[in-house]
């Protein structure tokens, strides 16, 4: 592209790349919502239930997500697809010592596909930038109160690489089925505002 766009607005940039799509002949308006709502209509935080609940029940789906998620999701069918390319997917597992939440700082970036659209209050810049400096404050802000001897690490997505919190098993949950296991997951779990 001609021009310096950096600046310009998100949806004014992408508008006018979908404008240079529709007028090299490559595609049209309707094809492009018609992409759009295909993609929306498969994203939800249903999605990345799934995945923890396997997760939760299955050891060596968990080593395998833990290790290369983009891998793993294919075994349900899933994928970080919907662009250009793939993206990367990293899952952080909390545990009795450690606490992940995840955050973009510069923009609202997430993984869409695995957990829906994002929350309003994941893209505002109060979220972005205190979830960073004073995480503990954050979660309890969310009423998700943890001992000091948690560790909680903050994880930044980006545009190559998106996160997801694989959340603790509650207790009591083991004659659970996997279906009833993944109706326990909140997108707000899989983001670490919340625990499961």
């Amino acid at each position: 592209m001609s021009g310096d766009h950096a600046s310009l607005p998100i949806a004014a940039r992408v508008r006018r790349l979908e404008q240079r799509l529709i007028d090299a002949g490559l595609t049209t308006d309707a094809e492009l919502d018609s992409a759009v709502t295909e993609f929306l209509s498969q994203a939800s935080p249903t999605n990345g239930a799934r995945v923890v609940a396997r997760a939760w029940t299955d050891d060596a789906f968990r080593a395998r997500l833990l290790t290369d998620a983009n891998t793993a999701l294919r075994e349900l069918g899933l994928s970080m697809g919907g662009g250009l390319q793939e993206q990367r997917l990293k899952v952080v597992e909390n545990t009795s010592d450690r606490h992940n939440v995840i955050v973009c700082t510069l923009c609202s970036c997430y993984p869409l596909a695995l957990l829906g659209p994002s929350p309003s209050w994941y893209k505002y810049e109060a979220y972005r930038s205190s979830v960073v400096r004073d995480p503990r404050a954050v979660l309890a802000e969310f009423g998700l109160r943890l001992d000091q001897d948690v560790e909680i690490t903050v994880w930044d997505s980006s545009a190559e690489t998106r996160y997801m919190v694989l959340p603790r098993r509650p207790d009591n949950t083991a004659v659970m089925s996997e279906e009833d296991l993944a109706a326990l997951v909140t997108r707000e779990g899989l983001i670490g505002t919340a625990a499961v």
